[in-house]
């Protein structure tokens, strides 16, 4: 788990209890963790998972949306890409809009100026994305209030 990863998960943990929820951590480093994981979460009732961006959870992405979905766990990804690939949704930075404000760093860049002098950003736009084919599944119902504020794919 990665620095960001880490700091997200001690935010939830401490939050969670605020929503009457309750936080189980549980990394994954391999097919196996991944399988184990879902498999606990799917014998909870009204369980669900937040799955972050790290490496091991993008190298087991088909894995982590495939066995959500068989046992209809409802999941919330950080990325887009989980939601192209058959996840629930997704709610994160856009991906699209960092690319340009990168390219807005390059030119300046270009033109001379020395990147450490540049300020640091951090993103401002972000994205809900829904898997409607997946969100249509027995037993999930997703409100028309979200629904409408969210990219449909």
């Amino acid at each position: 788990m990665d620095k960001a990863d880490a700091q997200f998960a001690l935010t939830a943990e401490r939050l969670a209890p605020s929503f009457h929820l309750q936080c189980v951590p549980a990394p994954v480093s391999n097919a196996v963790d991944v399988q184990e994981a879902i498999d606990a979460v799917a014998r909870e009732s009204n369980g669900g998972l937040i799955v972050m961006g790290g490496t091991a959870t993008s190298a087991n992405r088909e894995a982590i949306v495939q066995l959500a979905a068989q046992h209809g766990v409802p999941a919330v990804y950080a990325f887009r890409y989980y939601v192209t690939s058959g996840g629930l949704l997704s709610y994160g930075v856009d991906g699209a809009d960092l690319f340009r404000r990168t390219a807005t760093y390059v030119d300046v860049i270009l033109k001379g100026a020395k990147p450490a002098d540049l300020p640091v950003q951090t993103p401002t736009k972000f994205e809900l994305v829904i898997n409607l084919k997946t969100a249509w599944a027995p037993g999930l119902s997703i409100p028309r209030s979200v629904l409408l504020r969210a990219n449909l794919i």
